[in-house]
């Protein structure tokens, strides 16, 4: 699960990776697999040309793509695997969705939409305690920091 036994450290973790000690054996379906990464405005990224970048990952880890969307099993449970959409559909639906955030800088992100950062950018006042944590879980938030490990049993009892 690329963790180091000397001190527990998550290592990064590759998407076909994840896939597998996430989804149950045999159940993965993956999605538009005819989309595929392009380079419409030419874009170039120092010396390199992006095309060239996106040709070296597609080479190395025979992706067409950045992103793995697909059907599978989790504990026996069908789910979907998107990137685009489900959130939407979700909610009209009134369906469960979990967003699961694997990348470190993503709290940070997280972190940089404080009040101030909300109100300068939307020209509003927000009211005092919409970001705290027990406002967020009413309306539907929760946001748990789990390792690798058990982090499909948490699921499979989430959904």
């Amino acid at each position: 699960m690329n963790i180091c036994e000397q001190c527990g450290y998550h290592l990064k973790m590759s998407s076909s990776d994840r896939i597998k000690v996430s989804i149950d054996p045999g159940t993965w379906g993956p999605m538009d697999e005819d989309m595929i990464s392009l380079d419409p405005i030419e874009f170039q990224s120092g010396e390199e040309l992006y095309k060239d970048r996106i040709d070296f990952y597609q080479t190395t880890i025979r992706l067409t793509r950045a992103i793995q969307t697909g059907t599978g099993q989790l504990n026996s449970i069908p789910i979907t695997i998107r990137c685009v959409l489900p959130e939407e559909h979700a909610c009209t639906k009134e369906l469960f969705y979990v967003s699961i955030l694997t990348s470190l800088t993503t709290g940070g992100v997280t972190a940089s939409f404080g009040k101030r950062v909300i109100e300068q950018t939307l020209n509003k006042t927000i009211s005092e305690g919409s970001q705290a944590a027990e406002y967020l879980f009413h309306k539907g938030l929760f946001n748990l920091i789990v390792p690798r490990n058990p982090l499909k049993g948490i699921l499979s009892e989430l959904v």
